[in-house]
């Protein structure tokens, strides 16, 4: 044991114990979800080089980034009103700490280990995906009921139908790329490219909606991508793949139907000022209209991520817009909630995580990175995805992973010594 913590060894593979940790949990425990930055944090600690590899947590941009949001947060505690909530959400933000810190401290993984990971995901998500569909296909008509009163087909594990539906999406993606890996033998080529099959194919049977928008973004930004390297024909194919792609998708596929009538009767619902008490997407714009009203008289420094929920429910005892209490929902954008929790300094911290990446030319030179940026901003244009603890810790293990240690390794390669042969 001795050996193996002098030779970084024992760090290195707990953080790929983290890694493999947080991807289980994702799929299917909470619990998991929890332990994983705790073992990313031993393992940092783990570094024998460690006194030495702390100022690397320090000069990495990406993780100082994620550090602002809790230190934010705990700046927010001077007029916070709702103690109890805000120490909640201290604590949960401790993974914008321990997370970033694992990658930036820890001694880093090697390259078949990054490649272990991802296929861990890739895999694993295609087939909480395949299963999903096997049950669909037991019922389908009970699953278009569910999606034409604006429900969602449940992941079979129970992982929040919007994560599942950018996990999915992600997989795709992911899946295509970590083909292209160097230590990707023909065998696990073929698998992920039939996991980024199924991955595609349940999003579209599914009519995840937040998925499939992902979905689609993540292939327009793939399609511009392709057209700035002048490859003409291949980009011009996959405009015209976006173009016919949901087309096909609503003439073959009754749940597309469903899901697309019933979101336009959803809206018609709010548009003509009719009873929106049962319509997903009308309740989801009531609550922008509501928080509107809000952000117009906090918009410099918010109300306090802790008290937005409190200033929600004051605004609807205003203003109700019909609604019955049970069915007053929170803004479902991240942006927008970032604006009335933290006002232009909340939305700046956000902008910053999502964009400020983007101005370095390693991260827009990996298609990874640029792909979980457009997958993750687009996402929290119809939902506040780091609200709950499964997209908290989804994003912030992606950010880690892609972020911190890709600035990492681009700023400087770690000592030989301290690093295990990648065979």
């Amino acid at each position: 044991m001795l050996q193996h913590y002098r030779s970084g060894c024992l760090s290195q593979y707990l953080l790929l114990l983290a890694c493999v940790t947080g991807v289980a949990g994702l799929l299917a425990s909470r619990a998991l979800i929890a332990i994983a930055p705790i073992v990313g944090v031993v393992a940092a600690l783990a570094n024998p080089d460690f006194v030495r590899a702390l100022p690397r947590y320090f000069r990495n941009g990406a993780a100082m980034r994620a550090a602002a949001i809790p230190a934010f947060l705990l700046l927010t505690g001077l007029y916070t009103s709702n103690w109890a909530t805000w120490r909640h959400e201290l604590y949960r933000d401790l993974v914008w700490l321990g997370v970033p810190l694992a990658f930036a401290v820890a001694v880093p993984l090697a390259g078949w280990q990054r490649l272990a990971v991802g296929s861990t995901f890739v895999l694993g998500t295609a087939a909480v995906g395949l299963a999903t569909l096997a049950r669909y296909l037991l019922d389908p008509a009970a699953a278009a009921e569910a999606i034409r009163v604006g429900q969602n087909v449940p992941a079979i594990t129970h992982i929040f139908h919007i994560a599942f539906g950018i996990m999915l999406a992600l997989t795709f993606f992911a899946g295509l790329l970590l083909r292209g890996h160097q230590r990707a033998g023909r065998a696990l080529r073929a698998a992920l490219l039939a996991a980024a099959a199924v991955a595609a194919i349940a999003l579209h049977v599914l009519a995840y909606r937040t998925g499939l928008l992902v979905f689609y973004a993540g292939l327009l930004a793939v399609a511009l991508r392709v057209l700035v390297r002048r490859h003409l024909v291949l980009g011009l194919a996959l405009l015209a793949g976006l173009a016919l792609g949901p087309w096909l998708a609503y003439q073959l596929l009754p749940t597309v139907q469903v899901r697309v009538n019933s979101t336009l009767f959803d809206l018609e619902q709010y548009t003509n000022g009719s009873d929106i008490n049962e319509y997903s997407v009308a309740r989801r714009l009531a609550a922008l209209q509501t928080a509107s009203n809000i952000a117009g008289d906090h918009w410099f420094r918010g109300v306090g991520p802790a008290d937005v929920r409190d200033a929600m429910m004051a605004q609807y005892d205003w203003q109700s817009l019909g609604l019955r209490e049970e069915n007053r929902v929170e803004v479902h954008n991240q942006y927008v909630q970032s604006l009335l929790g933290g006002g232009v300094l909340g939305v700046a911290l956000l902008l910053g995580l999502l964009f400020w990446p983007l101005t370095q030319g390693w991260a827009r030179r990996d298609a990874a990175v640029c792909l979980f940026l457009v997958i993750e901003a687009t996402a929290m244009l119809v939902d506040s995805v780091l609200d709950l603890q499964i997209g908290l810790n989804f994003f912030v293990f992606l950010y880690g992973f892609l972020m911190v240690a890709g600035e990492r390794k681009n700023r400087e390669q770690p000592p030989a010594a301290l690093l295990p042969a990648n065979g």
